[in-house]
């Protein structure tokens, strides 16, 4: 078949297909079985003009409930900030919006420099000595985490909590099956991980212990005595953490973390309908050779000016495939830009005050909700997430807040079977005061 707008006349595609001796475009296919193949045309419909094609998506849209008209209290991983104009700007830039990698230091040196204040700031947030630029999301960024930790450590096991988001944990049990690493998941109390629960389950043959700090309940784990106890069996400890929650929050490397991980959408990125987003990944000094991905390192030139360079460069496309430390980690390197304009635009003072709002605004909603007689379901300590006990169905009652232009909790059913009724809600500083006497006067009905 010819399209008008393909710039490859017949006699193009003749003289292509005969170069590799096959006489039909179809030929390419002969190796796709016959019982696999459509049978049949696609069901496209009739044509349409480009404006009737762009009408008929633009009703395809409206569908959405998108953050512009509704407001959203629905977190578990993906979080609604308010985004500073200047990030769009900067990406939209063409010298960052259409570099990938910096493979030639000599003229990317804008890029590179870009990539290694990341670095900088994400050390600076996380407490640690070393990060990479970067990672594909939260969840890979968490199991190339117990990937290095057990290959370092050389033991097999890895240890993680349940209160960690089940999204990470069923990425990582994908990871662990292909090594032949075997996962154990320790169980929570009142919405962390006890310390004695851990205990009983970590021994000589863990490699990796992982915590999220807050967790995916939003509570507050206690890392200090969680880090010391997986220390004490030789293991290395992931904190996964919250960029946002960590304006407020002691670093975990203060606490004596190994390596810090996360997901970076908070800083700059749009919800996006699930993506792309970015994973950061932190560490000690010890551990700098193995990480994966890639690391921007300062340098000077042969007259002594400064520039910057890849180093340590430990992918499958730099060096020997067998010896590379991860075959399979990717690069967000214009998200890596995002969270870099972020950060920079908003400032130290601005980073402490968006957390705070965070808080105080989560524990506004959740104080209000407690006289409305919703009580939470965990008593330990939250930041901007808690859970709450409803007595209707909870797809029901997100219904019926939708069409009070409220996103609803997420139902944790869905997850964790034990905590059936109860509802996951998410306060971030973009959430008015008005918003949230909406959703509470939305949720009382079902006190």
């Amino acid at each position: 078949m010819t399209w008008s707008y393909l710039p490859h006349t017949v006699e193009d595609r003749a003289e292509m297909l005969a170069a590799i001796g096959v006489k039909d475009s179809m030929d390419l296919y002969a190796d796709v079985p016959d019982s696999i193949r459509l049978q049949r045309p696609l069901a496209l419909g009739e044509p349409l003009s480009e404006s009737e094609v762009a009408g008929y998506f633009q009703k395809l849209a409206a569908a959405n409930a998108n953050l512009q008209e509704y407001a959203c209290f629905l977190g578990a991983g993906a979080y609604d900030h308010f985004i500073p104009s200047t990030v769009a700007h900067v990406l939209g830039r063409s010298e960052f919006y259409t570099a990938y990698t910096q493979y030639q230091p000599e003229i990317s040196q804008g890029y590179l420099q870009a990539l290694w204040e990341y670095q900088s700031m994400i050390c600076e947030i996380t407490g640690m000595s070393v990060a990479n630029a970067s990672l594909y999301d939260g969840a890979t960024a968490m199991a190339e985490a117990a990937l290095l930790s057990c290959h370092v450590t050389r033991r097999n096991e890895i240890v993680i909590a349940r209160s960690v988001h089940p999204n990470y944990r069923t990425v990582l049990s994908t990871y662990a099956k292909d090594f032949g690493f075997v996962v154990k998941e320790v169980d929570y109390t009142d919405g962390v991980t006890a310390l004695d629960a851990l205990a009983k389950v970590i021994s000589k043959n863990t490699g990796a212990v992982i915590i999220q700090n807050p967790n995916f309940f939003g509570s507050l784990e206690d890392l200090s005595e969680l880090i010391a106890k997986t220390h004490e069996v030789g293991a290395l400890f992931t904190a996964v953490s919250d960029p946002t929650a960590l304006g407020i929050l002691e670093a975990p490397g203060k606490y004596g973390a190994d390596i810090v991980v996360g997901e970076g959408q908070p800083l700059g990125l749009a919800i996006n309908f699930g993506g792309p987003y970015l994973g950061f990944m932190a560490s000690t000094k010890k551990l700098m050779r193995k990480l994966p991905g890639r690391i921007i390192g300062e340098t000077v030139d042969k007259n002594g000016k400064r520039g910057f360079v890849l180093t340590l460069q430990a992918r499958e496309q730099h060096i020997r495939r067998d010896k590379a430390t991860s075959n399979i980690c990717s690069n967000e390197a214009l998200c890596a830009l995002a969270a870099t304009v972020y950060l920079a635009t908003v400032g130290k003072e601005g980073y402490t005050e968006i957390a705070s709002q965070c808080l105080q605004k989560a524990h506004y909603a959740q104080q209000a909700l407690a006289a409305k007689g919703l009580k939470r379901t965990f008593t330990t300590p939250f930041f901007q997430e808690f859970v709450i006990k409803l007595s209707g169905n909870i797809a029901e009652i997100n219904k019926k807040l939708l069409a009070q232009g409220i996103i609803g909790g997420l139902d944790l059913g869905q997850y964790y079977p034990e905590l059936a009724g109860n509802m996951l809600l998410c306060v971030t500083e973009n959430r008015t005061k008005e918003q949230i006497d909406t959703l509470v006067a939305g949720l009382g009905a079902q006190a």
